[in-house]
């Protein structure tokens, strides 16, 4: 039994050994020439073909490669407010007019009182700058007002409570502030909130009509 295997094995390398080198092609067993000219043969338009001179190499490196189209920017989510009734009425006609159903609403919303430790009014711009520079010296920070009927004057932190605004102004005279006070800048405001949940270009490009229906109001980030 094994020496018919071997003889098997002798006899397969033979046969492999025969068709790689030729020797039945007479008897149509060959395997696929790869010597020249079979790949001449195989050739697609070669006379297409031609050496690039100096010149042109540089050129070609040279060319600039055209940069991909910058991706669109997502959606976002923006809100604008608060509106009275009659802002409301307005902004809600224009919004049913002007975007599709379900890309907006209007929600009743209420905007805290806000708090400041003021310093003023004070009777000039150069008495304004003058202080401003104090408070640079004892290292107390201060804000713009929101409320022009308080100015000329400062706040050195605003807050959300009465309470929380005399523990600032208690701060500030640790640190030689004087006469400063706790005052209301903003009261509380209720009214409706406009909210586009998922504003892209398109959405934008639709409220330009609206600004006078938005009644001066900016549209922000919505908060989280």
């Amino acid at each position: 039994m094994l020496r018919l295997v071997v003889l098997a094995l002798l006899l397969a390398n033979a046969g492999y050994f025969a068709w790689t080198h030729g020797l039945l092609a007479d008897y149509g067993f060959a395997p696929a020439a790869q010597a020249e000219p079979q790949r001449l043969a195989q050739q697609i338009r070669p006379e297409a073909m031609r050496l690039l001179t100096a010149a042109e190499a540089r050129q070609l490196d040279s060319t600039p490669v055209a940069a991909a189209p910058a991706p669109a920017p997502a959606p976002e989510c923006l809100q604008a407010g608060l509106f009275t009734p009659e802002q409301t009425a307005a902004l809600r006609a224009g919004l049913e007019n002007s975007l599709p159903i379900g890309s907006w609403s209007l929600e009743s919303s209420t905007e805290p009182g806000r708090w400041i430790v003021y310093m003023g009014k004070y009777n000039s711009e150069d008495a304004l700058a003058k202080k401003r520079t104090e408070l640079r010296g004892l290292g107390v920070s201060f804000e713009p007002l929101i409320n022009p009927a308080l100015g000329p004057g400062l706040s050195l932190g605003h807050y959300g409570s009465q309470a929380e605004a005399e523990r600032g102004l208690a701060g500030a005279a640790t640190r030689g502030v004087r006469t400063a006070k706790v005052v209301l800048e903003r009261p509380e405001a209720r009214g409706q909130l406009l909210k586009l949940p998922a504003a892209d270009a398109a959405i934008k490009a639709k409220l330009e009509p609206l600004k006078a229906q938005l009644a001066g109001k900016t549209l922000q980030a919505c908060n989280s």
